[in-house]
């Protein structure tokens, strides 16, 4: 069985920095499109940034580009988010999440394997 575990969340104050890593449990995943949501208080769960398996292309959130920066090592079968220049509005459990599918996709459901979440709080 696949499992996801994510580490690196905390406190932080308004413009500091945080680094997310997401560890798999398998190989089974190291080719997988790998992606970091997040879901604050009443929201929804959205996409925050992704990278593909075999060309890693990125992607990123307008909220975020220029401030976060997603990254892999397959060969550790971890997958980080390096957040700067954080906001309050960043404040939330970030997820990390494998899909099989080819690409990047912005729906939480076509997601197969999801780590645990780890909390963000950006205090101003």
């Amino acid at each position: 069985q696949v499992q996801l575990v994510e580490s690196g969340g905390g406190v932080v104050q308004a413009g500091g920095s945080l680094r997310l890593s997401c560890t798999a449990s398998t190989r089974t995943v190291s080719r997988f499109t790998k992606a970091w949501f997040r879901q604050a208080p009443g929201k929804e769960r959205e996409l925050v940034a992704a990278v593909t398996g075999i060309t890693e292309t990125t992607y990123y959130a307008e909220s975020v580009k220029g401030r976060f920066t997603i990254s892999r090592d397959n060969a550790k079968n971890t997958v980080y988010l390096q957040m700067n220049t954080l906001k309050p509005e960043d404040t939330a459990v970030y997820y990390c999440a494998a899909r099989s599918g080819a690409g990047v996709s912005y729906s939480p459901t076509t997601y197969n394997y999801w780590g645990q979440g780890t909390q963000v709080t950006v205090s101003s």
